[in-house]
């Protein structure tokens, strides 16, 4: 399938641009939520700002832009009050008190559209809820992609479009004029305010944005799609950098990759099997989330296989410390080398494949019985042996346990790169302590 065939000028060119300027802003706002946590503010607001949006059309019945902003930042603001209220108040945690202000705030928005459709005004729950990205088409389109490069097509913009990016291009203005305030604010509210940045501002400034977001949004892509939006990206990035400009470079990367995939794929990947296009919103909702999904099994930092990886890492060097140790014991006993049936009797389980493992690194001599450190070997085995009874003779004498019950805990410790305190001579069994 060409690019001629996927995008017609008519049918995809205003509906594209709402729903680049809508995952752009949403991911922008969304990395500071995540920051904040409180991601399912954002959720909240979305839906809280309902009752705004349907009284501010019932009281003008209009749906002029400034109006209807003007009733869900009274919404959205409110939401905020409310939920710092519950969690102050009735000592619930965060994401309850979320839940409670949002489901309320949703329902009386439900019931004020009722009562709207009741008196035969013109306001569609579906409309807020999946949005309406097809009654962007623009009929009277060129035919070719070189013909909308032209002064008509300005002039043809629909005013979702233009209030899209009326807000977009505000939230990266004040982002940009307030980043430092508001990553301070975001990393350490105490910091900000010692600091003399009113952390509780920020979060407000913050609010509203995500208010005006979500009201230019709901026309033309919907709650869904902005909810989604201003989460999946930041999280994407969050498990991809550690870094905020990165992870804000990231995060708009990650939306506008949803947009066109999902987008285009929502009539691409049906047309492949012979049937209607699905909805572009939620087709885009389910590419952001697929893309959380692989950051969170392929993420080179904080991915399930690089953590799978280094966690069987350890298990191999944990287990490779066990047999040094053992055999090193062996030899304090007068055993110079050891075999299977020995290292079993030790407590050492599955002995021929850790061998394997220590052979390959050149710390036993053979892979076969008899079994012998080499050079390297008894150099680490000393080491884990001293830190394992440098770490009896700390939980005995600082942490006060008894010499019978810390066996256990000094061989978990005994692996772990860091210098075990103290510097005794023997451990509470009254073994001597290798010196290095």
């Amino acid at each position: 399938m060409t690019l001629a065939q996927l995008f017609d000028p008519a049918l995809d060119l205003f509906p594209l641009a709402a729903a680049l300027l809508a995952v752009v802003t949403c991911g922008l706002l969304g990395n500071f939520l995540l920051l904040r946590r409180v991601s399912l503010m954002g959720d909240a607001i979305s839906h809280s700002v309902l009752p705004g949006l349907v009284v501010a059309f019932l009281v003008t019945s209009s749906r002029n832009p400034l109006l209807m902003f003007a009733g869900a930042a009274v919404a959205g603001v409110l939401t905020v009050v409310l939920i710092e209220w519950v969690k102050k108040w009735s000592r619930v945690e965060p994401g309850a008190a979320m839940g409670v202000v949002f489901s309320v705030m949703f329902a009386l928005g439900v019931l004020l559209i009722e009562q709207a459709a009741a008196r035969h005004v013109d306001l569609d729950a579906d409309c807020v809820l999946y949005g309406q990205l097809e009654t962007l088409a623009w009929f009277e389109a060129p035919s070719t992609l070189a013909g909308v490069w032209s002064w008509a097509t300005i002039e043809a913009v629909p005013r979702q479009v233009w209030l899209l990016l009326f807000t977009c291009v505000f939230a990266f203005v004040v982002v940009a004029l307030l980043f430092k305030e508001l990553r301070i604010a975001a990393f350490d509210p105490e910091l900000a305010t010692a600091q003399g940045i009113h952390a509780g501002v920020m979060h407000y400034v913050l609010m509203v944005f995500v208010a005006a977001a979500t009201v230019a949004s709901f026309e033309a892509v919907g709650s869904i799609l902005v909810i989604a939006m201003l989460i999946a990206p930041a999280a994407t990035a969050r498990l991809l950098t550690d870094r905020l400009w990165s992870q804000i470079a990231v995060s708009l990367a990650v939306a506008v990759a949803s947009v066109l995939l999902g987008y285009f794929g929502a009539t691409a990947i049906p047309a492949l099997f012979e049937a209607p296009s699905v909805s572009a919103a939620g087709s885009i909702t389910v590419v952001a989330g697929v893309l959380v999904i692989v950051a969170a099994v392929g993420s080179p930092s904080h991915g399930v296989l690089v953590r799978s990886w280094r966690r069987e890492l350890l298990r191999r060097k944990a287990a490779i410390d066990d047999l040094l140790t053992s055999l090193l014991r062996f030899d304090e006993s007068g055993l110079s080398a050891a075999g299977f049936d020995e290292l079993v009797q030790a407590g050492l389980r599955h002995p021929v494949r850790i061998t394997r493992w220590a052979s390959a690194r050149g710390l036993v001599q053979d892979r076969h019985e008899p079994i012998a450190l080499t050079p390297a070997g008894r150099r680490r085995a000393l080491i884990v042996l001293r830190n394992h009874r440098l770490w009896e003779s700390y939980l005995v004498e600082d942490a006060g346990l008894a010499t019978d019950h810390v066996h256990d805990s000094a061989h978990r410790f005994e692996h772990l790169s860091m210098d075990p305190p103290g510097d005794a001579q023997v451990d509470p069994h009254g073994q001597p302590i290798p010196r290095l």
